[in-house]
């Protein structure tokens, strides 16, 4: 005790000096001294060798910015109840119960900490965890308690090493309510690190000699997988645990003597090197001290001591750390002695290879553990990080995987693989790694399999097929990488390795394994040649036809239209049985857009070659497959996805807009509405239907006024009782620009002021309440000079207003006097907008003498638009035809009646007509329908449909080509492949009429003709695509013309 009382005393001293020597400093910058005051200094450097006295620093300061700190909902929740007495008192008995020491006053730099206050501000930043990970957050820390500047990485880790020991363990218990780790890692141990949450004995490493905590000997097991920290490829170490910097030495600057600049040999001592004088040591100069006149001089000649954190380090003992001796006793009693201090333990500061080699050599090592270790990790970075794993850059590793997922062949059969890279071994497990290995299937065939029982699993064997899932998922993953999937396809284990998975027997255990097999398929095989004889290439066909999962069928099929992808190679797809291709036209029923596009994708690689084609015409009579059927399916998807949307296009030119010059009366229909409403509403919607916003027109206000008052005077209450006033002028004019936006009641100066609304015009033709145009009819006789004028609310009531009020019709909507109508008339002409002259050749020759009926059509389908407000989509209200008894019959691609068409009254119609669009203005539009099919982002065709216009493209270049390989039985068992059995099968094919003098279906026309001719089904919808589909019209024309060409040539 009587020690530690004087260690104290010794650094107090050091605080007083180091507190006196910046205090010297600011006098000598002028500025007001923070420890001493300016009569302490005096004294102090006037006394003999006098030691400046130790004072308290004023912590008040800090106490309040500490106290106003906001302090987090956890930390507080605990601490906000107690004052600081209450808070210590807790706090020793929570370090009495644990065994530890406490210490309620520490002091930091000379300033005092209340651990309280420190408790509640790191438990507001998260704990010491959070603030341990975030850079420099313990300086921030040291900051908000005025440690100071200088020096602050030390103070910082002196105040964390004072959190650590005193109130880390508290935090754990209260804070975070969970146990705390024991002393022994935890206050026994530097405060180097955090992690104190996730600190366990077993995760623990202990400090070396170096950390200045003693050594001990760890025992080297293999890491545990719970955790993994993944460093870039090629790093030289692992990711290390962040830890503060250890502080520079501390250098003390050299004090010259300033007693004399000269000095004699007697005086300093010939020979004998210099030494520091007294007052270089002293850290002030001793001669001002001998002289108070000298004070000034010698407080700015003085230099100071960088002041030296003084480092507490407390003695370890049985008493605070018995675990510790117990642990060391326990070595010393099996021979594992204390190394000597100044040794380093072998390894010791080698954090080892990063992640990648770490699983790389684990995996490579045989040992299960490791194993199991690295595919652990494997299965993470190849997920996470695949991207920068690549097989070039670890070699061995996709060697490695390989050789442990083929390993699960022995839980089937009793066989363990080994691979052979010096062509020298032989045997029935002998994989060749250079050449590749030939008749792996015959080999597994001739073993014999090992049953296992159902109802029960060793551990041992559910762990094996685990972690082979996990080799293979590693696998795929890594493969997925177009650089893996390369360096992987050039190894011939590759091809092995998925001959033997998916040779294997169909098992519960190995359906996820043989999918991942079938995606790695799928990428290596576009580097393939593979022939019909292959043995992976036959395995893949029998995962088409005969497995039950779907995700299965369509992998394979894409791993097969992939092979020689990336190769000049073609692939040729020979060898489809009949069953098989029985299965594809049964999935082409489906309702399953993924897989039927797989299907598709197969057959337009298996029809482009005519010997393919061949196998299907061989076989096109029988009931299981018909070649016909097929065809039929196919057209049936040339409409696949198709949407209906209207092309307008403008045939002429809209005729030059012309402003209005007078404002346009309403029309009777609109003049009904607007008297059945009241002011200001009536006024304000009166201005909407015969007004527009134009910001560079202009109407006079007074104008404006006669135009409204005209319009309603004579409904207004003077001439009709009940009925509404007019609105005051004044009130009129400012409604026009809360109305209309743009719209600004301005005065034009000049001669004679002139009052407008700047920013409308009249409408040419009025709208209703829905802002919809009337439809204007622009019949202008000779002589008349304007046209009629008047405004009708639809096609329909402008159609009739025609054909009775200028073509002579008499009658009314459904009742029409048509004794006359096809008489012919003299002179009867069509004088729609003065220039249509329908019926005189250059208006100067008379062509024909027209009926009225004629006269009424070609107003129908020329001058009567079809919508009021011209939309483009298919559901633009028309009159119907019942209504409209002009209107042309719609046919549909035959020639004959659509129903279709019928349906939909805006059908496809090539006929030009005339319209006045919105603003009036006339011109002659043409509105086509189309049906097309998906298309991508290039414009071109895609989709289902595409693939079908591919495929039958591919039937009618290569039936033809076909059917002159089957002219002979020779050329039909050489293109068929048919080996034994041939005479009986030649028999069969006579039988159904192959051979003979009159063949059937020997002839090339007779295929074109039967199967895609224009009879056939597939023919009209090939014309109705190439009428009616943009997407799809240059595959089709295409299609057509082959056709054309098999039938004539023939």
């Amino acid at each position: 005790m009587d020690q530690y009382k004087s260690f104290r005393a010794l650094k107090e001293h050091a605080e007083a000096q180091a507190h006196f020597d910046s205090d010297v400093l600011r006098v000598q910058a002028g500025q007001k001294p923070q420890h001493y005051t300016h009569q302490e200094l005096k004294h102090f450097t006037a006394g003999p060798a006098a030691t400046p006295i130790a004072r308290p620093h004023n912590t008040q300061v800090a106490s309040q910015n500490l106290a106003a700190m906001s302090l987090g909902d956890q930390g507080k929740a605990s601490t906000e109840q107690l004052n600081s007495e209450e808070f210590i008192q807790k706090l020793k008995t929570f370090h009495q119960q644990r065994g530890t020491a406490l210490d309620p006053a520490p002091r930091v730099n000379g300033k005092q900490i209340d651990l309280q206050k420190l408790y509640q501000h790191v438990a507001h930043l998260g704990g010491y965890d959070q603030v341990s990970r975030e850079k420099l957050a313990w300086r921030k820390v040291g900051h908000e308690f005025g440690l100071g500047a200088t020096n602050a990485a030390a103070y910082a880790f002196a105040l964390k090493t004072v959190y650590y020991k005193n109130l880390a363990a508290f935090e754990i218990k209260y804070l975070h309510n969970k146990e705390p780790p024991p002393r022994t890692i935890l206050e026994d141990v530097t405060a180097k690190g955090g992690d104190l949450l996730t600190r366990t004995i077993q995760s623990y490493r202990h400090p070396t000699v170096e950390d200045g905590e003693g050594s001990g000997v760890d025992e080297v097991t293999t890491p545990t997988g719970d955790k993994m920290d993944i460093d870039e490829p090629w790093s030289g170490t692992g990711r290390s645990t962040r830890g503060l910097r250890q502080a520079p030495p501390q250098r003390v600057l050299f004090q010259p003597d300033v007693s004399s600049s000269r000095q004699t040999r007697t005086a300093t001592g010939q020979g004998q090197s210099p030494q520091p004088t007294a007052s270089a040591q002293s850290g002030y100069s001793s001669s001002a001290a001998s002289n108070q006149h000298n004070m000034p001089h010698s407080i700015s000649s003085y230099e100071p001591r960088p002041p030296m954190p003084l480092t507490l380090r407390g003695v370890t003992t049985p008493a605070n750390n018995s675990t510790r001796f117990y642990q060391e006793k326990q070595q010393a009693q099996w021979g594992q002695h204390k190394k000597a201090k100044d040794m380093t333990k072998p390894g010791c500061g080698y954090q080892g290879p990063n992640i990648y080699v770490r699983t790389l050599q684990a995996l490579r090592s045989g040992i299960q553990e490791e194993q199991y270790y690295s595919l652990h990790h494997l299965v993470k970075i190849s997920h996470e990080r695949g991207d920068k794993f690549k097989f070039e850059a670890f070699p061995g590793l996709a060697e490695a995987l390989i050789e442990f997922t083929i390993g699960i062949t022995s839980v089937y059969y009793d066989i363990h693989w080994r691979f052979d890279y010096s062509e020298k071994l032989k045997g029935i497990n002998i994989l060749d790694c250079i050449n590749g290995t030939r008749g792996i299937v015959e080999r597994l065939k001739s073993m014999e399999r090992i049953d296992h029982q159902d109802d029960l699993e060793p551990e041992e064997l559910s762990m094996k097929f685990q972690k082979v899932k996990e080799a293979a998922l590693a696998f795929r993953n890594l493969t997925m990488m177009e650089d893996n999937a390369h360096y992987v396809a050039d190894l011939k284990e590759t091809r092995d390795m998925l001959t033997i998975i998916l040779s294997l027997p169909n098992d519960p255990h190995l359906v996820e394994l043989k999918l991942y097999m079938l995606e790695v398929a799928e990428m290596v095989t576009r580097f393939w040649i593979m022939p019909e004889d292959d043995p992976l290439y036959r395995i893949l066909l029998k995962e088409v036809d005969e497995s039950p999962d779907r995700a299965a069928i369509i992998i394979s099929l894409r791993a097969i239209c992939r092979i020689s992808m990336n190769l000049e190679t073609n692939n040729f797809l020979g060898g489809v049985w009949l069953s098989l291709l029985q299965r594809l036209f049964g999935l082409l029923l489906l309702q399953d857009e993924e897989l039927v596009g797989e299907c598709l994708h197969f057959y337009y690689q298996y029809t482009a070659f005519p010997a393919n084609v061949a196998t299907l015409l061989f076989h096109a009579n029988s009931i299981e497959h018909s070649l016909p059927a097929l065809l039929n399916r196919l057209a049936a998807f040339l409409r696949y996805g198709e949407k209906e949307y209207t092309v307008r296009t403008v045939v002429q030119d809209a005729i030059p807009e012309i402003p209005a010059e007078t404002i346009p009366n309403v029309p009777d229909d609109l003049l009904r509405q607007l008297l059945a409403m009241d002011e200001p509403e009536r006024s304000n919607v009166w201005l909407k239907c015969v007004f527009e916003e134009h910001k560079d027109s202009e109407v006079t206000q007074i104008a404006l006024w006669q135009a409204y008052r005209s319009r309603f005077e004579s409904y207004s209450l003077a001439a009709v009782p009940n009925a509404p006033g007019l609105l005051p002028a004044a009130e009129f004019i400012k409604n026009v620009s809360l109305i209309f936006e743009n719209a600004t009641a301005q005065v034009v100066n000049g001669p004679s002021s002139k009052f407008i609304i700047k920013g409308i015009r009249p409408r040419r033709v009025p709208v209703d309440l829905s802002q919809h145009p009337y439809l204007k009819c622009l019949w202008t006789p000779p002589g008349a000079g304007k046209p009629c004028g008047e405004f009708l609310p639809n096609p329909e009531e402008l159609y009739y207003h025609a054909i009775k009020a200028h073509c002579g019709i008499v009658g009314t909507k459904g009742n029409w006097d048509t004794s006359d109508a096809n008489d012919l008339v003299p002179g009867l002409d069509c004088y729609w907008a003065g220039d249509c002259r329908r019926f005189t050749a250059n208006n100067k020759q008379r062509v024909l003498e027209p009926c009225k009926l004629a006269l009424a059509r070609h107003i129908s389908t020329m001058h009567i638009p079809r919508s009021r407000d011209i939309k483009l989509s298919s559901s633009t209200p028309t009159p119907a035809a019942a209504t409209h008894p002009f209107t042309p019959n719609k046919l549909g691609p035959n020639g004959a009646h659509d129903p279709r068409l019928l349906a939909q009254p805006d059908g496809i119609t090539l006929i030009p007509r005339s319209e006045i669009g919105p603003d009036g203005r006339k011109e002659i539009v043409q509105y086509t329908t189309f049906y097309n099919t998906p298309i991508d982002e290039k414009g071109e065709p895609a989709g289902l449909s595409h693939l079908a216009g591919l495929i039958l493209r591919n039937l009618a270049r290569n039936i033809p080509k076909a059917a002159d390989l089957l002219r002979s039985p020779d050329t039909v068992f050489e293109t068929l492949g048919l080996g034994p059995g041939r005479h009986s099968m030649q028999t069969e094919m006579e039988a159904w009429g192959l051979f003979g003098d009159q063949p059937r279906w020997k002839r090339k026309e007779v295929w074109m003709a039967e199967l895609m001719g224009s009879g056939s089904l597939l023919w009209e919808n090939l014309t109705w695509t190439l009428a009616y589909n943009k997407s799809l019209g240059g595959y089709v024309s295409e299609i057509l013309a082959l056709i054309k060409k098999g039938i004539v040539e023939a």
